[in-house]
């Protein structure tokens, strides 16, 4: 019998072990693991890559927005995520699924409702909830498709630009020299379609809620 092994991304203790329960009480093919950060599941996931679904919170300590999910898409692209959170906002839903969620669960559904949702993502099926529209094409959806496209060092980079670090302070928190971080700024510039750091910045601090209008403002910082 092939066990399949979720984990979970929650910084919230009750809530994952109620979540665990939900999914692991009962059923012997199901691995269930937790963990209150990022950094504890890439350590999980650095031990033993072989995973079958995260389950991630949108709103957790040392993530804003979807920064959490673009850096997991990034750095697992083999590994389905399906955001779990008391975000319904059918915006952020929509942006979720843009940037590569396999499903968004909200958190007030019920147990019955959790384990269907999981099950078809498992099976290689997308959950979408009930009432979100998915497709549409606009600047916002071509936004998001780049933002797709950074690394997860990228990624790193563009959060770090976001918290108002200079390239110096990047390079000693990333342990990479100044003209590697130089080179990570240049190329978001590049694929976010981007002239300064500046709309960089605004677009990283936009991409919870959709509000991109100000990416195209001006902006003269150069990298």
């Amino acid at each position: 019998m092939t066990r399949r092994r979720i984990i979970i991304v929650d910084d919230h203790p009750l809530f994952r072990a109620a979540l665990r329960q939900t999914l692991a009480g009962g059923d012997a093919t199901v691995s269930v693991e937790e963990a209150g950060d990022l950094a504890s599941l890439s350590a999980a996931l650095d031990a033993d890559r072989d995973c079958d679904l995260v389950l991630l919170d949108l709103n957790m300590p040392g993530v804003r927005g979807f920064s959490g999910l673009l850096l997991l898409r990034a750095q697992y692209p083999d590994i389905p995520v399906m955001i779990i959170s008391a975000v319904e906002d059918s915006t952020v839903v929509r942006r979720a699924f843009e940037l590569g969620a396999a499903g968004y669960l909200h958190k007030s559904v019920g147990p019955t409702e959790i384990r269907r949702a999981i099950e078809m993502v498992l099976s290689g099926e997308v959950f979408v909830p009930e009432g979100t529209t998915l497709g549409g094409d606009d600047d916002h959806t071509a936004l998001m498709r780049r933002l797709s496209t950074l690394t997860p060092q990228q990624v790193r980079v563009l959060m770090m630009l976001s918290d108002g670090l200079m390239n110096k302070q990047i390079a000693y928190e990333l342990s990479i020299s100044e003209a590697t971080v130089k080179a990570h700024v240049s190329a978001i510039l590049q694929k976010l379609d981007v002239d300064s750091r500046t709309q960089a910045v605004i677009a990283a601090a936009r991409i919870e809620d959709g509000q991109f209008e100000a990416l195209f403002s001006t902006g003269a910082e150069k990298p």
